[in-house]
């Protein structure tokens, strides 16, 4: 595991009235600094491990490259006040990311800091192209599966996860501090590895946010299970882009916002919450 995803320090435990001393491990959390061709973008609130991943998943799922072939080098560079991700990138998505850069936060809240129009918030998706279906028995089993692949999230609490699951089993998983960003590094690993996103499908630890299922269905991604609720803007979106959209995901028991007929029901059951 890399430790740079956690602090680790001395605490006190208060329990019956008494004090006990004990190490304990923090998760990390550090500005890093998304640079192109020499011109700082953006800067995330990041746990910083997996940032050539991380840069490529925004990069991609934010529009500014359209290919992972688009990006020709990375160079995390680490300094006292946090982390540079220098990458360089095509003339040409330079040339269209200048005209429209603007100031921007970190993301591990709301997605839409730094945005500047009614029409920048509402991004233009094509509807995800569907080849199969999704086995709703594999969903039932991959989330008793879930937490074991957290490994983070059980040290210190604070993460979220995002995971790629196919044929009803988990192929990788990515933990950060801010949902977006660990959605982010498995969309940059799908894409660095050219994975077919027909095949399988992303379960997130957190809600479902527009912003969730607009990076998801903009790399092609056709169903997205989140443990928690999905906003309404989330669903319109999901609806809109062919995506199947399951929130409320526990073993035995999901709810189906957009697209059931995408799911296979051969011999599992929802109950809507």
């Amino acid at each position: 595991m890399d430790n740079s995803a956690l602090y680790y320090m001395t605490v006190y435990r208060l329990s019956n009235a008494c004090l006990k001393e004990t190490e304990d491990m923090i998760a990390e959390e550090m500005p890093v600094a998304l640079v192109y061709n020499g011109i700082s973008h953006v800067v995330l609130m990041a746990t910083p491990q997996n940032l050539a991943e991380l840069a490529l998943g925004f990069s991609l799922s934010e529009g500014i490259l359209a290919k992972a072939g688009e990006l020709y080098d990375v160079e995390v560079r680490t300094g006292a006040k946090g982390v540079e991700v220098h990458m360089e990138i095509a003339a040409a998505r330079f040339a269209t990311l200048k005209e429209r850069r603007r100031n921007m936060s970190g993301r591990t809240g709301c997605g839409l800091c730094g945005i500047d129009s009614l029409a920048a918030a509402m991004p233009d998706i094509a509807p995800v192209r569907r080849t199969g279906k999704t086995d709703a028995d594999q969903i039932d089993r991959v989330l008793q599966q879930f937490d074991d692949f957290q490994p983070l999230r059980k040290q210190t609490g604070a993460l979220h996860a995002a995971a790629w699951v196919e044929e009803g089993e988990i192929r990788q998983t990515f933990e950060d501090i801010g949902r977006h960003n660990a959605l982010d590094k498995l969309l940059g690993h799908l894409a660095k590895n050219n994975i077919d996103r027909a095949q399988g499908w992303v379960l997130v630890s957190s809600r479902a946010s527009y912003e969730m299922v607009a990076k998801a269905a903009k790399l092609g991604i056709g169903c997205l299970v989140a443990v928690s609720a999905p906003t309404a803007m989330a669903i319109r979106l999901a609806d809109a882009a062919n995506l199947t959209l399951i929130g409320f995901a526990r073993a035995g028991r999901q709810t189906v916002y957009t697209h059931a007929e995408f799911l296979n029901m051969k011999s599992s059951s929802y109950a809507n919450i």
